[in-house]
């Protein structure tokens, strides 16, 4: 069932099951990310056999078929939304919630399906951790409603999850760059140094630089200030966090600092960008 929010009178379509048991899946107009944390699953997906084992994610469109065969001592925990959930933002002038044509774009591509796009996410030993933890809190927000921001709060918490889970997905052999980009994907949102990327690469400063510059075409550090800050552009368009609150988020310890590079790097400032994308024309 959809959860009612009572601070804003509407209807939010996104559900989560603390103990995923198989038997529905996939939600009708759902996405849904299964969380296994425990266990091996063998399976049938769009007639093809699968078998993940933990820890790892299933990520399921509402016209997946999902045939279960085998559940060998399985945890899981998913979370189902909507694809219009990020299609609600607040009108700032009038302090009221509408529909609009927002859509996130981040994580879209775990739900389609080709030859190459399976929906199953082998999760690292990196990774995990955070992931555990996001959806623990992503969990509690659903059930508790504790204030107003809790939706907005949920937003924040899935785009982190699905940006996370699509750069897993793209990092398929294990360079030294990619041990790179694998801490800098799961610990954005802490303190980073560049000890820190030199030491999971195994690399010195010089070698990771020069392996960043001739893949990403910045240094190892330029990456890690751009890819929070496409994460603080998501978190601008489709939540109304505080500019603090984002900064915080992203690994900026003040939210002064974080409007000074996105200003310089988005050649606008944070609240410029959130209204531009949230022009009233969407409406």
């Amino acid at each position: 069932m959809p959860q009612y929010d009572q601070y804003k009178n509407r209807s939010v379509d996104i559900e989560f099951a603390a103990v995923e048991d198989f038997e529905n899946l996939p939600y009708p107009e759902r996405f849904t990310l299964i969380f296994i944390t425990n266990g091996i699953i063998k399976a049938q997906l769009n007639e093809r056999p699968i078998e993940i084992s933990a820890p790892g994610v299933l990520c399921l469109s509402m016209d997946d078929k999902l045939q279960v065969i085998n559940k060998d001592n399985i945890s899981a925990q998913s979370f189902s939304f909507h694809p219009d959930f990020f299609k609600t933002s607040r009108i700032f002038e009038t302090q009221t919630y509408k529909p609009s044509n927002l859509k996130i774009q981040v994580g879209l591509s775990l739900f389609q399906r080709d030859n190459s796009q399976t929906g199953i996410l082998h999760i690292t030993s990196k990774a995990f951790p955070q992931l555990f933890e996001w959806f623990f809190i992503l969990g509690t927000e659903v059930y508790a409603h504790s204030n107003a921001l809790w939706v907005c709060r949920i937003k924040k918490y899935l785009i982190q999850i699905l940006r996370l889970l699509e750069d897993l997905n793209h990092q398929i052999e294990q360079s030294p760059i990619d041990l790179a980009l694998d801490y800098i994907h799961t610990n954005y949102p802490g303190k980073v140094t560049l000890e820190d990327l030199t030491n999971c690469a195994h690399l010195n400063r010089i070698s990771l630089n020069e392996m960043f510059q001739k893949r990403c075409g910045c240094t190892a550090m330029g990456y890690l200030l751009s890819y929070r800050l496409k994460v603080a552009g998501d978190l601008l368009v489709h939540t109304d966090m505080t500019l603090d609150e984002i900064a915080r988020s992203i690994g900026f310890q003040y939210d002064t600092y974080f409007i000074k590079q996105f200003t310089a790097k988005r050649e606008m400032s944070p609240t410029a960008f959130r209204n531009t994308h949230r022009n009233l024309q969407h409406y």
